[in-house]
């Protein structure tokens, strides 16, 4: 298993297809291990695409100190000068938008074209869903809150006239966590959850001079169309689109991904 050395951490990351580079950051939770995954969909096809789980998550080390924004994009900067990639294209998924944003902000000579999927700029711009307000929560407890926010169309109303849909959304949005017993698990969830909530670039946005598409869920209650508009309002030459779906859009909408893929290419 390939492990890169970065910032006094062991990184777990996994690389895949030929062409031009490609980093893809993802999101909250994130585990490789959890099937299908990025390295499964059709960007291997397009690019060499490397992806990773960050710290505090998958098989990285979860040290149990505070982690910062700052902390992450440094650790993909530092993933980076492990492939000895001297710039790449980047996506950064949710919060690996956010991610990838403390990136091209701190680092940027090493991103060449960006995408960020529903994320939000933090600030006076608007925070994503606050997800630490419901860590307490567990199981269908946890889903059944999340479900209408993650796709604001799948109302109370919704749930009521599409009973077997509804039901087959609970059972995989409440699945238990496999790997729940391993050492650290959760605190290196905690602490990831912890620097998302300190997320705030919003400031710094029009420092962003490379080519940006903004690609989003309409009907996304977790990075809401509203921080999409910011974005694109603050990111001076950014492109947004939005596509049909909630915070899986690009899973929901199939003309996601030809679109990120063609504007990567561009």
């Amino acid at each position: 298993m390939p492990f890169a050395q970065v910032n006094g951490l062991n990184l777990y990351y996994e690389r895949a297809g030929a062409g031009e580079r490609l980093l893809f950051i993802s999101g909250t939770g994130a585990d490789l291990r959890n099937k299908p995954n990025q390295m499964d969909g059709p960007l291997p096809k397009h690019f060499e695409m490397v992806t990773y789980d960050q710290r505090g998550l998958g098989r990285s080390d979860k040290p149990d100190i505070g982690y910062t924004m700052a902390d992450y994009a440094d650790d993909a900067a530092a993933l980076l000068d492990h492939l000895g990639w001297p710039d790449t294209k980047v996506i950064g998924v949710s919060f690996g938008g956010m991610v990838a944003q403390e990136l091209i902000l701190r680092h940027p000579k090493r991103v060449t074209r960006l995408v960020l999927a529903c994320t939000s700029p933090g600030g006076a711009g608007g925070s994503s869903f606050a997800f630490h307000e419901i860590e307490h929560l567990q199981g269908e407890e946890r889903a059944r809150h999340l479900i209408p926010i993650s796709d604001t169309r799948m109302t109370p109303d919704w749930a009521l006239a599409q009973p077997e849909t509804y039901a087959q959304v609970l059972a995989t949005m409440a699945a238990p966590d496999p790997y729940a017993d391993e050492p650290n698990r959760a605190i290196g969830a905690h602490r990831q959850l912890e620097a998302r909530a300190r997320h705030d670039v919003w400031d710094r946005l029009p420092d962003i001079t490379i080519p940006v598409l903004l690609a989003a869920g309409r009907f996304d209650g977790i990075a809401p169309p509203q921080s999409q508009l910011n974005l694109a309002l603050q990111i001076p030459g950014s492109v947004l689109r939005f596509f049909k779906g909630g915070h899986m859009f690009m899973v929901q909408d199939r003309t996601a991904m030809p679109a990120i893929v063609a504007f990567l290419n561009a």
